[in-house]
């Protein structure tokens, strides 16, 4: 009777601490940037400035990515539901990827959540698959960071040369422990069931019907992975995770050619960027955004050294395109499912129980 009644609290808690971190780091930069001023009329003239056609060729480059996601998503869905609908699953990736937005990381159940009762699967084996996507697109992302890193240290002599050490040495021991860790995972997907057979054996001790129940909750997890065990499937999971990453950098590089000052940098200053911001996106303050904003400013003005207004009028834009940009789509096939901010908020509380 009591742990129903501590969960809220603990969500509670944690969405204020992620409130006051945010806050306090807030506070640093207004201390850290109050000397130079802030010239609000510069930020509105730098944000006015924008090229709106690269700006709408960004969202839709967004759009794009989400429906890769789903292309990516059916790889790992249809060897367990052969008729699963492409349609029902662009459905509730936007649905749940909007409601991460307006709720914050609980958010993330709803996609798995809504999936799985539209394919008629157990929600473990999507919650195995979502898993599986984040630790595919999480080693892509820092792969791809890390490289980008050592080469924008190598072309930026600028850097004090103990910095210069420590970040080029960084970024390639990240991009190649990540590529490494990326090829044993697909590795680990052909033995799936070896694995099934380890995990159920090593839960031997518990009593007959604690074994039975933890074996259909290891049998419905272990099915995420299973349904991506043959080589083929290995091939186009990490095809279309290229794919979506090579259309999130086209996105972030439609942003940057919007703007003057930030269009005459390269591939590798955009993948850097990419890799901060994915990283401060993981600070999400519902309706707000947080770590995705400051981050991208703090990027801006001290590896690129752009002035602060303009900073803060590419790390907007950014967050509205790449972040926002799904939520009216979202909304309105929210609408189309019959689905309310009550519905969600249930989804949300359900998945979790």
């Amino acid at each position: 009777m009591t742990q129903p009644a501590r969960r809220p609290r603990r969500l509670h808690a944690g969405l204020w601490i992620t409130i006051a971190l945010t806050a306090a780091v807030v506070f640093f930069l207004f201390r850290r940037w109050s000397g130079a001023g802030f010239d609000t009329r510069d930020f509105l003239r730098s944000f006015a400035s924008a090229d709106w056609r690269w700006l709408c060729a960004a969202w839709l480059l967004t759009i794009l990515s989400y429906y890769i996601r789903v292309l990516r998503w059916l790889v790992m869905l249809r060897p367990i539901a052969p008729h699963a609908s492409q349609a029902a699953l662009f459905r509730a990736t936007a649905i749940g990827f909007s409601a991460v937005y307006l709720i914050g990381r609980p958010g993330e159940l709803v996609r798995p959540y809504l999936t799985a009762r539209s394919a008629g699967v157990p929600f473990l084996s999507q919650m195995a698959a979502w898993l599986l996507e984040r630790i595919y697109d999480t080693l892509i992302v820092l792969a791809l960071f890390g490289y980008a890193l050592a080469a924008l240290v190598q072309s930026r002599p600028s850097v004090g040369p103990t910095l210069h050490w420590i970040l080029e040495r960084g970024g390639w021991i990240t991009a190649i422990t990540c590529s490494i860790c990326l090829a044993a995972l697909a590795a680990l997907q052909l033995f799936s069931e070896t694995l099934e057979a380890r995990i159920l054996s090593a839960l031997g001790f518990l009593q007959a019907h604690h074994q039975e129940r933890a074996a259909r909750l290891v049998r419905a997890a272990v099915d995420g992975l299973r349904a991506t065990r043959s080589p083929r499937s290995i091939a186009l999971l990490l095809a279309w995770s290229a794919l979506e990453w090579y259309i999130i950098y086209l996105c972030f590089f439609a942003v940057f050619q919007a703007f003057s000052q930030t269009a005459p940098l390269g591939t590798t200053a955009i993948l850097t960027y990419i890799g901060f911001v994915a990283f401060g996106s993981l600070v999400q303050i519902p309706g707000i955004g947080g770590g995705f904003q400051i981050v991208a400013v703090l990027v801006l003005t001290e590896i690129f050294h752009l002035p602060l207004e303009l900073s803060a009028s590419v790390a907007l834009v950014t967050w509205i395109v790449s972040l926002v940009g799904i939520l009216p789509l979202g909304l309105v096939l929210a609408f189309y499912e019959g689905l309310t901010w009550r519905n969600i908020i249930d989804i949300e509380k359900e998945a979790a129980s």
